[in-house]
């Protein structure tokens, strides 16, 4: 399990905004950003993956103008000089909208999703191994910038299900308790991630993975006891608490965290800010079952992904 090749999340970051892509870009690399569009103070945005802090090289410039009845320009901007534009006239961003829009890494070509449709293809014009940053700017407002490196997922696992898309909750404001279904339930491969901010005088929050009214996984750091617990209660009774832990708290109060969960075929692997933490095996085998996410307690949610 790579996990130790992921990037924490950027939570909430302010535009413009500029941060490092932890070792680069690699093939197979994927950079989600969840966001909304303002409705007013300008018609454009960007997202430039580029070399360095600056913008002398642009490996690749995605640039949504609300201009003309709306299109999308692209370009490549190499030693501080703008190769040919291209432009795609449709516009899949609406002021005052909220939006995923993903960058997936390929060999010979960037491919861009916007809500869950391949929106544009771009070739290669430089080796996109040099670019170690990404730079937003214009009249967006971001909730969250994610990255999955290249072997997150082990090889042996089944492939990830076609027919059912990741749902995104694209919203910076969540009520909590949050509850949500899981469209077609657990198998393996299947991963969720849980983004949030910790709040100051937090004592604990949980995240449940449910199955009607078990709990088929509870996660829940507990600040008072300086533990992570783990368990599974069947009907309404819980079973034996996991504490251990190969390193210290990873959770800290009033900072931001991300949590990936992803479903094997005998455990769930979890992973904090990118780093593996453990590995916690099935007590319900029953994996398409369990179809439920809870999170709650003493926390700010910012970004759900299952």
């Amino acid at each position: 399990m790579a996990f130790g090749g992921a990037q924490a999340s950027y939570i909430n970051p302010v535009v413009p905004f500029t941060g490092t892509i932890q070792g680069g870009l690699q093939d197979g690399h994927k950079i989600t950003i969840i966001g909304t569009v303002l409705p007013s103070g300008g018609n454009r945005f960007a997202v430039n993956l580029q070399t360095g802090y600056n913008d002398h090289d642009i490996a690749f410039h995605f640039n949504p103008r609300f201009e003309e009845g709306g299109y999308v320009v692209c370009n490549t901007k190499q030693r501080g000089s703008w190769g040919p534009e291209e432009r795609k006239m449709q516009m899949p961003f609406q002021r005052g909208g909220s939006f995923e829009l993903c960058f997936q890494v390929q060999s010979s070509e960037f491919r861009v999703i916007v809500n869950r449709n391949l929106f544009t293809q771009y070739a290669h014009r430089v080796p996109f191994h040099r670019v170690d940053a990404i730079c937003i700017t214009g009249i967006v407002q971001l909730s969250s910038i994610s990255f999955q490196p290249p072997g997150m997922w082990p090889a042996n696992s089944a492939p990830i299900n076609p027919v059912i898309p990741p749902v995104v909750y694209p919203s910076s404001v969540y009520q909590l308790p949050f509850f949500t279904s899981i469209l077609g339930g657990l198998y393996p491969s299947k991963s969720i991630l849980v983004s949030g901010t910790i709040l100051p005088n937090a004592q604990r929050f949980y995240i449940n993975l449910r199955s009607g009214s078990d709990i088929a996984f509870h996660l829940n750091p507990r600040f008072n006891e300086n533990a992570v617990v783990r368990n599974t209660q069947i009907n309404g009774s819980w079973g034996s608490e996991e504490r251990s832990l190969p390193r210290g708290m990873p959770f800290f109060r009033g900072q931001s965290f991300s949590v990936w969960i992803v479903c094997e075929g005998h455990c769930f692997k979890v992973a904090v800010d990118g780093q593996h933490l453990f590995e916690y095996h099935h007590r319900l085998k029953n994996l398409p079952a369990i179809n439920n996410l809870e999170v709650g307690g003493d926390i700010q949610l910012t970004h759900v992904q299952t």
